[in-house]
């Protein structure tokens, strides 16, 4: 069974990501954020819940993995983290501070990722948004190279809904190994507890890759 690192801060929801990931066949293993390394995990996620610090003592050896090819998801407060560690461009930030709970219909921009890589473009997926009301920012030559490299994973289509740069919810590194969504994918795997099932697919695609790739 694939082993996929869930990386555990004070406040994070590491216990929805790790039952994510058994719905979709893998086997959770926590990783806390102060480990000195990776251990043998095939794949990592950072969940939501609240951001993880940024003097993290895991950082250097998730950068380097994630440079080699590890496949890396970040979810929530989660792409938070991987914007502020350089893992992925731009950063997240809070527009109001007020806490919001809501589902949001978001678009899938490419396939081309580890973790979309079973999703079709262009189809649509519902999402929960758990967090402080958040818009993605970047500076214009960046969204410019994002856009041309087609590394915007999931849109917004109403854009004008929160300010978030060209409707962007969710990006991708260059490789297509790193993605960051602003949605808790998580929180979307069966019809009991949420809006959908929709969140599953994300999984499902980075452990197909994962399997494939072995």
């Amino acid at each position: 069974m694939t082993r996929v690192g869930i990386v555990s801060w004070p406040g994070s929801d590491a216990r929805a990501t790790a039952r994510a990931v058994r719905l979709a066949g893998g086997e959770p293993v926590d990783l806390p954020h102060d480990a000195p390394d990776l251990g043998d995990v095939a794949a990592v996620v950072l969940p939501g819940g609240a951001v993880c610090p940024e003097a993290s003592a895991l950082w250097p050896a998730l950068a380097a993995a994630a440079a080699d090819g590890l496949p890396v998801l970040g979810v929530g407060e989660g792409f938070t983290a991987l914007c502020a560690a350089g893992l992925l461009p731009g950063e997240v930030v809070s527009h109001d501070g007020a806490l919001t709970c809501r589902d949001e219909t978001l678009r899938v921009e490419t396939r081309d990722t580890v973790w979309t890589c079973s999703l079709d473009q262009g189809q649509t997926v519902t999402l929960p948004v758990v967090t402080a009301s958040v818009r993605y920012v970047a500076d214009g030559d960046t969204l410019a190279r994002l856009e041309g490299a087609s590394q915007v994973v999931l849109r917004r289509p109403d854009a004008d809904a929160t300010g978030s740069a060209y409707g962007i919810a969710g990006l991708t590194n260059e490789r297509g190994n790193v993605v960051g969504l602003l949605g808790r994918p998580d929180l979307a795997v069966e019809a009991l507890t949420g809006p959908s099932e929709d969140g599953r697919a994300f999984f499902t695609s980075g452990l197909t890759f994962v399997l494939a790739a072995s």
